[in-house]
């Protein structure tokens, strides 16, 4: 299921950039509207029992994850709009160092010399990027870049919450409430709409395949991986993203773009594959159970 939510959010840059005329804010619009439609028509296949409304009053923490995605989602159109869809993927790359961090002031769980090797590592990867590629640094590129550090900021609010409190509410309807305020908070600034039946066409098909679908899957995915696993299966989709970039925009990320990103991943899934099989215990699959556990 990751493997697939991975594939279907990497589409969002090559598709964003065959738009005719449509802009950041309306493009944010349009995705969200449809993506909060996709959540409450896969409602009733992911829970035959409850109701969506009943779902919706899970209390605060649902209202937090909720506004996280909302986050996640205008942050990273609006970066695409400012910066390459390879910038913006190397930026929310680093939800793993963000997620860990947070960890250890909300969960208890300090960090380790390895992981901190991790953390310095990534960074020298990122600051490769930007202090060798011109192409990074150029106008708004910078700008871009940024503002795409609010989606891993974001992830790792949500994951930890879904952690903490995944008994407790369904985050699936959280989807949804992202997908709401998002579009709420985007349509003053999106008028007056300008799309075509074109550009409302692709903005459907972000709304519901690269939006409202991957991310209830990987909800519901949640519920079984562990956060080493879904933090290593989610790094697929920079690769999936800078390749499907490559294949069908006309954007060519310079070579240290490649460089730093690759170093960035590379030490992310090496530290992911070393925490999944040699601290098994560190993660365990009862998230809430095991959290509420712990001294």
């Amino acid at each position: 299921m990751m493997l697939c939510a991975t594939a279907m959010w990497s589409t969002a840059g090559s598709i964003t950039r065959q738009l005719h005329s449509v802009q950041g804010f309306e493009v944010t619009l349009w995705r969200s509207i449809f993506a909060a439609i996709t959540v409450v028509v896969l409602w009733p296949l992911i829970h035959r029992k409850k109701s969506f409304l009943s779902a919706l009053s899970g209390g605060p923490v649902l209202w937090v994850s909720g506004l996280c995605w909302a986050t996640m989602f205008t942050c990273f159109m609006v970066a695409l709009t400012l910066t390459t869809v390879a910038n913006v993927l190397v930026a929310q790359s680093v939800a793993p160092i963000f997620t860990a961090l947070l960890s250890s002031f909300w969960l208890g769980r300090k960090l380790g010399p390895r992981k901190w090797l991790v953390v310095l590592t990534a960074s020298f990867g990122v600051g490769l990027m930007f202090v060798f590629d011109t192409q990074a640094l150029a106008g708004k590129h910078w700008l871009g870049f940024v503002i795409a550090l609010g989606i891993p900021l974001a992830a790792a609010i949500n994951w930890n919450a879904v952690e903490r409190y995944g008994g407790e509410s369904d985050f699936v309807a959280a989807v949804f409430i992202g997908a709401i305020i998002s579009g709420m908070a985007m349509l003053p600034f999106a008028l007056p709409l300008q799309s075509d039946l074109h550009d409302i066409g692709l903005l459907a098909f972000l709304g519901v395949f690269q939006l409202g679908i991957p991310c209830a899957i990987c909800v519901v995915a949640a519920r079984s991986l562990r956060a080493a696993e879904l933090s290593l299966l989610s790094l697929l989709e920079v690769v999936f993203g800078m390749l499907l970039a490559l294949a069908f925009t006309a954007e060519r990320p310079g070579i240290w773009t490649w460089i730093g990103g690759g170093v960035l991943v590379l030490t992310l899934a090496i530290n992911e594959l070393i925490t999944l099989y040699y601290e098994p215990n560190s993660e365990p699959n009862s998230k809430a159970q095991s959290v509420k556990n712990t001294p």
